[in-house]
């Protein structure tokens, strides 16, 4: 199954419908009919209303000229009828934007460092108007138009009550330090009062909790419910990076949501029936099956570190499980880290399981000088042998692309127990891939959980082929808001959300310029 499209099933079924009931509706004039007798149409009136509404998705309605368009269509005196024809293409234009804007978005993501294909052309934003226009369905084929997705609303709703908490009194001043730059349960914290009202307003502390002298008890359940929250450790210790996350005004976290659901409009999810979805920031694994509403599997993530070997952001189908397989050391790895390891420590050689490969595939099991000499020069490589040593663990996830990035496991478990997991080379290192495998190798049905633990133990690599593609997106959203209503924020760990930031302002200010009509 290829990822030819880029909305789930619901926003496809929705948007065909809109298609093809309202398809060679346009008037002939190739525009939408805006007025009537000289004066703005009910249809004028839903377009003006639903680019005013542009900020519930995080769209900013400079970009559509509202302001004019509001002040031409209120107007007392009619319009005459070159006023109208310009009028209306100013209309159509921005009309057709915003549509364009809510269902492809306004970066090429390829912009951003997210190896996303541009989405193929199911939606025309100018006859799509016009029919809307045409069949009196603007509204709803506009809701149409945006991803029809959970997370989608949910985060369309937490914009809604994060801008609602920008007046809020309980968040207007940041919270004093502790003393000694961490505060501790029991401890006694002038600022106790003001911590419990702002996190009564956040919704981690019920409403009628009030802070004493000392932080204890109901306090402390607060802040590890807001910890939660914000991918910190739920220990209850306000800590520096605890601090900085309460202090955090609305307008960051209103912008944060902003960046998220553009990124949600070009970023494919649930495409198939069955797909995993990585989202990085959250160091979370999640296998979706559609036909079931939502995530049957979720799991810790290891991704590669921030600082030089970020995990890219694209999505491949999964062909391949790999069975205690080889770990083929990157030259860039081994010329940097393994040779020169080996050459301070040559036991590593034999304790690690490690040997070298020539160009034709022979293997050449002994450690030397030479050897080491041909890797740094290209002729021999590197590679670990499957065992309790091998760096992908016992099992390996493939779905082939040109950075060489896969699933695997890890010898090195308790890694999944740290609160930020950016630690790796760049691939993702599962935490349950026993789970993972069940859930890949479901129709498969010969390969239970006892053959699947048999295969990863056997210490022979063996590679199996999946009968059907299985959907892998690499994913980046610094911000959840889950079926539990609770909205969940995290770190932008590789500053994609401020390179994100800096595009849609560029594109922003480049847009000062009124719309071209079509």
């Amino acid at each position: 199954m290829n990822l030819r499209g880029w909305r789930g099933r619901g926003a496809g079924v929705v948007l065909s419908a809109f298609l093809l009931a309202n398809a060679g509706n346009a008037h002939a004039e190739g525009g939408a009919a805006w007025f009537v007798d000289g004066r703005p149409s009910a249809e004028a009136g839903e377009a003006l209303a639903i680019l005013q509404s542009a900020p519930a998705d995080g769209l900013n309605p400079d970009d559509y000229q509202v302001d004019m368009l509001a002040r031409a269509l209120g107007a007392a005196a009619p319009l005459t009828g070159a006023e109208q024809a310009s009028l209306a293409r100013t209309l159509s234009a921005a009309m057709e934007r915003y549509v364009s804007d809510l269902h492809f978005g306004r970066i090429n993501p390829r912009d951003v460092h997210a190896a996303f294909a541009l989405p193929p052309k199911q939606l025309d934003p100018a006859s799509y108007v016009a029919d809307a226009v045409a069949t009196h369905t603007l509204p709803a084929a506009v809701r149409a138009a945006a991803p029809q997705l959970p997370l989608y609303a949910g985060l369309r709703q937490a914009l809604q009550q994060y801008r609602a908490l920008g007046a809020h009194p309980a968040l207007q001043q940041p919270l004093p330090a502790p003393a000694g730059g961490k505060l501790a349960p029991g401890q006694a914290y002038a600022g106790a009062a003001d911590l419990a009202r702002r996190l009564s307003a956040l919704g981690d502390l019920p409403a009628d909790a009030k802070g004493g002298a000392q932080y204890r008890d109901a306090l402390v359940d607060g802040v590890k419910a807001f910890q939660l929250r914000h991918g910190l450790a739920a220990d209850g210790v306000v800590g520096k990076g605890t601090l900085v996350q309460l202090n955090t005004s609305p307008a960051a976290r209103i912008r944060q949501i902003e960046l998220t659901l553009e990124r949600l409009r070009w970023t494919p999810l649930l495409l198939g029936e069955r797909m995993i979805v990585v989202n990085v920031p959250e160091f979370v694994l999640r296998a979706y099956e559609v036909k079931d509403g939502g995530a049957q599997l979720r799991m810790n993530v290891i991704v590669g570190k921030a600082l030089d070997t970020r995990t890219p952001l694209f999505v491949k189908d999964m062909l391949n499980i790999e069975f205690s397989p080889y770990w083929n050391i990157p030259p860039s790895i081994a010329k940097a880290e393994t040779v020169p390891r080996l050459r301070r420590d040559p036991a590593h050689f034999s304790k690690q399981g490690l040997e070298f490969v020539s160009a034709a595939g022979t293997t050449v099991p002994q450690l030397s000088a030479a050897n080491l000499d041909a890797v740094m020069r290209g002729e021999l490589r590197i590679r670990q042998r499957p065992g309790p040593m091998n760096a992908l663990g016992d099992i390996k996830f493939i779905f082939p692309n040109s950075d060489n990035i896969y699933l695997h496991h890890t010898p090195a478990v308790p890694l999944f127990k740290r609160d930020r997991r950016d630690l790796s080379h760049g691939c993702i290192r599962v935490e349950d891939p026993v789970a993972l495998a069940k859930f890949v190798l479901q129709d498969q049905a010969e390969w239970t959980e006892q053959r699947i633990r048999d295969a990863m133990g056997s210490g022979k690599s063996h590679t199996i082929r999946l009968q059907r593609p299985l959907p892998v997106v690499i994913a980046y959203g610094t911000v959840i808001a889950k079926n539990d209503g609770k909205v969940y924020f995290f770190n932008d760990i590789y500053g994609n959300d401020k390179l994100l930031d800096t595009a849609l302002k560029s594109k922003e200010s480049a847009r000062r310029s009124p719309p071209k009509a079509s």
